[in-house]
């Protein structure tokens, strides 16, 4: 099976049975979002959902949050992974919004990597989510589901990974693939010990057929 070929199938599959992907942050804006993506930097969704409302009700736009104090905002983001430096990138993100961009989100992935908190991963989510830009982030679900199924190849960095993904995933479908790929690591090809007995993509998995032996094995009992 050439490379395409498995990215054929590996798309058509979750086009039949994922087509309504996205992401499970919680947002009703472009701000909001861009905070939750902040906060879920080595943290579960489920846990900044659990955090954002009580951030978005005490600063519901940047302007607001431009003029939190750490010691204000940092009892909000406590209970999220790495509190300290995300508070300071949060009122740091918020004060460049407001005085570089007029208090709106751009929608450029070389602006919003200016802002504090915002590295490319964050950019792209943000511009495939809100735009639909073809443009593939690359976390550690997707840079680890690509490598086992096999659509990329000795791919070392997210940027390695990415780029091998936009060779063969057709642009208007990126910014839902991002999601397909996630979602499968996240709760199908997990880390330890990945559920390929409930895996519809095992005939074209090189992950799954280097470890057929043990699989069957695992499966049977």
């Amino acid at each position: 099976m050439t490379r395409k070929e498995r990215f054929q199938f590996v798309l058509g599959y979750f086009s039949k049975h994922n087509p309504d992907a996205e992401t499970e942050l919680l947002y009703d804006s472009p701000y909001q979002l861009l905070v939750a993506v902040i906060l879920s930097a080595q943290c579960t969704d489920k846990r900044v959902n659990m955090t954002t409302p009580a951030i978005f009700e005490r600063y519901p736009d940047p302007q607001t949050l431009a003029k939190a104090s750490f010691d204000e905002l940092f009892p909000l983001v406590r209970s999220i992974s790495y509190p300290n430096n995300k508070t300071k990138h949060l009122i740091g993100m918020a004060g460049m919004l407001v005085d570089k961009f007029h208090g709106e989100v751009p929608l450029t992935v070389e602006e919003l990597v200016q802002l504090p908190g915002v590295g490319r991963k964050t950019a792209n989510v943000i511009t495939s989510v809100v735009d639909n830009q073809p443009n593939m982030a690359v976390d550690t679900h997707v840079f680890r589901v690509s490598a086992r199924i096999g659509l990329t190849v000795n791919a070392k960095t997210p940027l390695a990974t990415e780029k091998q993904l936009l060779q063969f995933i057709p642009k208007d479908l990126v910014h839902i693939a991002h999601h397909w790929l996630i979602l499968h690591g996240r709760y199908i090809c997990v880390a330890r010990t990945p559920k390929c007995e409930q895996c519809g993509l095992r005939s074209v998995c090189k992950y799954y057929q280097k470890n057929l032996k043990k699989i069957v094995e695992k499966i049977e009992g």
